[in-house]
């Protein structure tokens, strides 16, 4: 584990860090096997579960560059293709929210690595390329809302990581130099060498291993000791 930097403001990307990503698949199935039941589909839960991911990856890898694509946008496409009726003629967005809410998981070492970290002195934010409703929905639903002094979404800002303008937004919020700021992230493009560029310090959880990576924690819970301000 490297030495620990002097900084002043520790920033959380959500996807893979604080929500756990099985979680959100399981949502997923469990949504597109709601909607297959609830309305004319044009094929089973099985083969719509495969088109919906079908749909949402060709939605996401089309971005230009780093330009924000808002996520309902790729659902409403995966939602029309499913389907055999418009999906103006379901409320396919309200059972989203709902089984969203129900299903999804936090990763409980980073919420107790997020709660410990309330106390300390230090500026708590988020950088995330999710929407910025479905964000702040996520951190209020486990209960880590009001621990963020700042919050900045992709959709906000109208570009994703690793592009330097979400790290600039976030270092302004917190009114920090980038050398007293720390990323913590699970991919190594987005999150260590879009943090390590912009002069942040990087903390890789998940993130494949590389000279942007300043230290991998398997554990977030050790984030607070490694920052010098454990209880």
């Amino acid at each position: 584990m490297s030495e620990s930097p002097d900084v002043e403001a520790v920033f959380w990307d959500i996807g893979g860090v604080i929500l756990r990503m099985e979680s959100v698949r399981a949502a997923h199935r469990e949504f597109v096997e709601r909607l297959c039941a609830e309305y004319p589909a044009a094929a089973d839960s099985d083969a719509a579960l495969e088109r919906w991911r079908d749909i949402l990856g060709t939605y996401f890898s089309e971005r230009e560059g780093t330009a924000f694509r808002p996520a309902r946008e790729g659902y409403r496409r995966a939602v029309d293709e499913i389907l055999t009726v418009s999906p103006e003629e379901t409320e396919w967005e309200a059972l989203f929210r709902e089984i969203r809410t129900e299903q999804v998981e936090p990763n409980p070492d980073a919420v107790a690595a997020i709660e410990e970290l309330a106390d300390a002195p230090l500026h708590q934010g988020v950088i995330s390329d999710v929407d910025a409703g479905e964000g702040e929905q996520l951190l209020r639903t486990f209960g880590v809302w009001e621990a963020m002094d700042s919050y900045t979404a992709s959709e906000a800002v109208g570009r994703t990581k690793p592009d330097p303008a979400m790290f600039e937004t976030a270092l302004g919020k917190a009114g920090v130099e980038p050398g007293q700021a720390v990323m913590i992230g699970d991919r190594y493009e987005h999150d260590m060498d879009g943090g390590t560029r912009a002069g942040l310090w990087t903390v890789a959880y998940g993130a494949e291993d590389g000279p942007a990576v300043d230290v991998a924690l398997d554990d977030l819970r050790e984030l607070p000791d490694w920052l010098g301000v454990a209880e």
